[in-house]
């Protein structure tokens, strides 16, 4: 299994209700990409305070490399994707995705 995960830096303007909006649209890409386990995104709620300004992120279980690359592909999360990076302070700068198998060891 892939776990992508990916931490952002919203925009000061950006609203709650917009950031909102964009998480349930890219949740609802698994009801039609086939490997896409699930979405779970919000603020963080760490104690550490060691966000550096990523306050925001998500992440989304893929069973295989194979439908990872599929949603990469996938022209809607292409355009939510284009979407995503206007609402970043820095655009691309605002944003870090991580992906890891998981249950691999180091």
């Amino acid at each position: 299994m892939i776990r992508h995960i990916v931490l952002t830096k919203f925009k000061a303007q950006v609203t709650k209700a917009d950031i909102d909006s964009l998480f349930a649209k890219l949740a609802d890409l698994q009801n039609h990409l086939p490997g896409m386990r699930g979405f779970d995104g919000g603020v963080s709620v760490s104690p550490e305070g060691l966000e550096q300004g990523f306050r925001h992120g998500f992440s989304i279980d893929f069973d295989d490399a194979h439908a990872r690359d599929a949603y990469l592909e996938h022209p809607e999360h292409q355009a939510l994707g284009g979407q995503l990076v206007g609402m970043l302070d820095g655009g691309v700068a605002g944003l870090v995705v991580f992906d890891l198998v998981v249950g691999a060891s180091a």
